[in-house]
């Protein structure tokens, strides 16, 4: 299949960009768009795959480490804990929304596991703001806009 590796390489981009390791997926999603040699739409959609699998890590992430919350290693503070849980509870489910967002976004991913949102409402919410955000890129750099 053409273009397998490169494929690949965008997936990965964007699925590690969706963790809490920092990776820009949308330069890469820039560069192969613009070098003309790939189907737009599939570019879209292998990136999206990517970082909604990813942000779906992070939920699963979130879930099992609410187990351990009270344990020293533990990364995040309770103190922090409480207010990112206040924020979510008071803007709701709607603030995965802004999952697509640089800095905020995959913590968010992560907070709505440790929240146990449910991943029937968690997965459409992120896969429409992540989608979103990817055809924007590619509106961008095809000069649609």
């Amino acid at each position: 299949m053409p273009h397998l590796a490169e494929h690949g390489a965008l997936f990965a981009a964007a699925f590690l960009s969706a963790t809490i390791f920092p990776f820009q997926s949308e330069a890469v999603l820039f560069a192969m768009l613009v070098a003309d040699h790939y189907t737009w739409w599939v570019l879209i959609l292998i990136a999206s795959a990517g970082n909604i699998l990813g942000s779906v890590v992070n939920w699963f992430l979130g879930h099992f480490l609410a187990d351990f919350e009270d344990r020293r290693w533990f990364p995040v503070k309770r103190s922090q804990m409480a207010k990112a849980e206040a924020w979510y509870h008071k803007y709701g489910q709607w603030t995965l929304l802004l999952s697509w967002v640089p800095i905020i976004g995959d913590p968010l991913t992560i907070v709505a596991g440790l929240l146990r949102e449910p991943l029937r409402i968690f997965i459409p919410l992120v896969a429409l703001a992540k989608t979103g955000r990817y055809l924007a890129v590619g509106a961008l750099s095809l000069g649609w806009i």
